[in-house]
């Protein structure tokens, strides 16, 4: 018995560490190759570990030229992804802030008071039923009659708008694990709807709330289609900066591995922020 147990647990640890593996490698690899110089960049035998490890692929994505050095001559005519960096810290959480909280309200509309009929929750869906291109040439006529092509404000709306039947359906379905006699029960000791629902509901969901923002936040920092459509100098996000970019510069492998590693980043940070609400958040409604 006590060696089928450790064959179980050899087993299941063996097939973990190896997904482990293939999922990781490539991002090692990506991460190693951001520190790596020229030279090693295509060097056989190739290398996990830099030899001589630098900043220098780093350097050149914000201040490209400066300081001089051998991957700033190389990369010296390629445009600096500051602005499009900030485009996306400022564009991505706002758009993500404004998709959870109108999300948060129309889900419970929908949730409690079966607002708009049983047909506007899957109406709603209809945003991502169809693929992006189907809405980029009439979005892109209507923008531009209000002026908002290459302006953080479109980009904030049409990301608002895009994601908000997700982060609707996923709030729906932790609202509906709420239990309607305990806002009920708040209700006859006189507290008001609006109280109810931000006292109780909002603060019994935030697992699922911090989730879905996640999710958003993801999906927002990582849409390339409308950001290349809708932009074309001032609001540049780091998707289409990262398609420049390595148009660019070309075979200058160490710049992109580091710009890739950069675009990463602040994925990571949300994710590594809301972490502990995540496990509460996939596990709500289990267990009363």
């Amino acid at each position: 018995m006590s060696n089928r147990i450790w064959v179980s647990w050899l087993t299941r640890w063996g097939i973990v560490l190896i997904v482990s593996l293939i999922t990781l490698a490539p991002v090692i690899w990506v991460l190693s190759l951001s520190f790596k110089p020229p030279q090693e960049w295509l060097a056989y035998p190739p290398t996990l570990i830099p030899r001589q490890p630098t900043f220098e692929n780093y350097l050149v994505l914000f201040w490209p030229g400066n300081p001089v050095g051998v991957v700033s001559e190389m990369v010296r005519t390629a445009e600096p992804v500051t602005r499009a960096f900030v485009n996306s810290l400022l564009i991505v959480p706002i758009s993500t802030a404004l998709s959870i909280i109108i999300g948060f309200l129309a889900a419970y509309g929908i949730s409690r008071f079966g607002a708009g009929g049983n047909f506007l929750p899957f109406s709603v869906l209809t945003t991502r039923m169809f693929p992006p291109i189907a809405f980029a040439v009439p979005l892109l006529v209507y923008y531009r009659s209000l002026g908002l092509i290459d302006t953080h404000l479109g980009l904030i709306l049409m990301y608002t708008t895009f994601t908000l039947a997700f982060s609707l359906w996923m709030i729906k379905g932790f609202i509906d694990g709420v239990p309607r006699h305990i806002e009920e029960a708040a209700i006859l000791d006189g507290a008001s709807r609006w109280r109810v629902m931000f006292t109780i509901t909002l603060p019994l969901i935030r697992g699922g709330l911090a989730a879905a923002a996640l999710f958003v936040f993801i999906m927002n920092w990582t849409e390339f289609l409308f950001a290349l459509v809708f932009t074309s100098r001032f609001a540049v996000t780091l998707p289409v900066q990262v398609s420049r970019y390595a148009g660019a510069v070309g075979r200058y492998y160490g710049p992109q591995a580091a710009l890739g590693i950069v675009a990463s980043i602040p994925v990571l940070v949300a994710g590594y922020l809301i972490q502990r609400y995540l496990v509460r958040a996939f596990t709500f409604g289990l267990v009363k």
